[in-house]
C-alpha cells in the first residue's frame, strides 16, 4: 500500500477538521434541507397526491415558498456543532490508526483502516445526536406551516423543558447505527481512492486539488450508499411525536415496510447522492487545505 500520512496534532485537527465540517455544511445543507422534507412527508389520504412528487419537486417549492433561507433552514445547530465533532471525528480516526499500529511506521490494511473509521463515528455520536434532532425539526416545521421553534437554541430549550436530556438525546441509538458503519465506509474509501490516485513515486500529501475532491466526494458517496436507511429511521423517529415508536427504531422500521415497502428505506436517496459529492469534496479539501496552512505557520504545534 502506498505511504500512509503521519498522525496529526489535536490541536492542528481540531481546526482543519472544523474548517472541512464548516465547508460540508454551507455546501451540502440545502440538499439535506431536501432530503430531510422528502423522508418525513406525511403519506398522502386515498386519492391526494404526495406533499412532494420527488427531489427537484420539493426543491422548487421550498424555494418558491420560503425562498433560498428555506434551504437553509436549521443551519445553525450543525454548524455550532461541525467544529467540535469533527476535531472529535478526524481524531477518533487517527486514534483507531494509533491503537492499530504496533510501531509508527506500521502501515495498516484497509479493513483497519474501516475499523479506525468506526472508531470515529462512536466518539462524533455525543455531538451529533443532539444536533440532528434539533435539525431535523426545524427543517420539517416549515413544511408543516407550524412554527413551533423560534431556532436552534429555543428548539434545545423546549426539548429539554419536555423531557429533558433524553428528549435532546431522542435518537442516539439510530445515529449510532447509522454513522458508525458509515464513517468506517467513508475513511476507508478515502484513504483507498488517495492511495490509487497517487502518481508512483509521489507521496499522498502532494495530491492536487482535484484529485483530493475527486477522493473526497466518492468517499461521501460510499458513506451514504450504507448511511440512507438507518438515516430515514433516525429522521422519522427524532421528528415523531413523543410516545408514537414505544420500541423505538423496530416500530419505526415495521410500520415503514408495512405501509410503505422497502423502498421507503431509500426515501430521499436522490437528494442525499446529489448532496454527497459536493459536500464531502468541499470537506476534505477544506481539511487537507486548513492542515498544510496550519503545518505552515506552525510546524511544532
Amino acid at each position: 500500500m502506498a505511504e500512509q500520512p503521519q498522525p496529526i496534532s489535536p490541536v492542528k485537527n481540531f481546526f482543519a477538521g472544523g474548517f472541512g465540517g464548516v465547508c460540508l455544511v454551507f455546501v451540502g445543507h440545502p440538499l439535506d434541507t431536501i432530503k430531510v422534507r422528502l423522508q418525513t412527508q406525511p403519506k398522502p389520504q386515498p386519492g391526494q397526491p404526495p406533499l412532494y412528487s420527488g427531489t427537484f419537486d420539493c426543491f422548487r417549492k421550498t424555494l418558491v415558498g420560503e425562498g433560498v433561507r428555506g434551504l437553509y433552514r436549521g443551519m445553525a445547530a450543525p454548524i455550532i456543532g461541525v467544529t467540535p465533532m469533527f476535531a472529535v471525528c478526524f481524531f477518533g480516526f487517527g486514534l483507531g490508526k494509533r491503537l492499530q499500529q504496533r510501531t509508527p511506521d506500521d502501515i495498516l490494511t484497509y479493513p483497519q483502516l474501516f475499523a479506525a473509521g468506526m472508531l470515529s463515528g462512536v466518539f462524533t455520536t455525543v455531538i451529533m445526536a443532539p444536533g440532528e434532532r434539533i435539525k431535523c425539526l426545524l427543517q420539517i416545521q416549515a413544511a408543516t406551516g407550524e412554527t413551533k421553534y423560534s431556532g436552534s437554541l429555543d428548539c434545545a430549550k423546549q426539548l429539554y423543558r419536555e423531557a429533558g436530556i433524553r428528549g435532546v438525546y431522542k435518537g442516539t441509538v439510530l445515529t449510532l447505527m447509522r454513522d458508525v458503519p458509515a464513517s468506517g465506509m467513508y475513511f476507508m474509501t478515502y484513504e483507498w481512492l488517495k492511495n490509487i490516485l497517487t502518481p508512483e513515486g509521489k507521496s499522498v500529501s502532494d495530491l492536487s486539488a482535484p484529485r483530493i475532491l475527486f477522493a473526497g466526494g466518492l468517499a461521501g458517496i460510499f458513506n451514504w450508499a450504507v448511511a440512507i436507511p438507518p438515516d430515514v429511521l433516525k429522521s422519522r423517529f427524532q421528528t415523531a411525536p413523543p410516545g408514537k415508536y414505544p420500541n423505538g427504531f423496530r416500530d419505526v422500521l415495521r410500520e415503514l415496510i408495512r405501509e410503505e415497502g422497502v423502498a421507503s428505506l431509500y426515501k430521499g436517496f436522490t437528494a442525499v447522492m446529489i448532496r454527497a459529492f459536493p459536500a464531502n469534496a468541499a470537506c476534505f479539501l477544506g481539511f487537507e487545505v486548513a492542515m498544510k496552512f496550519l503545518n505552515w505557520i506552525a510546524p511544532g504545534l
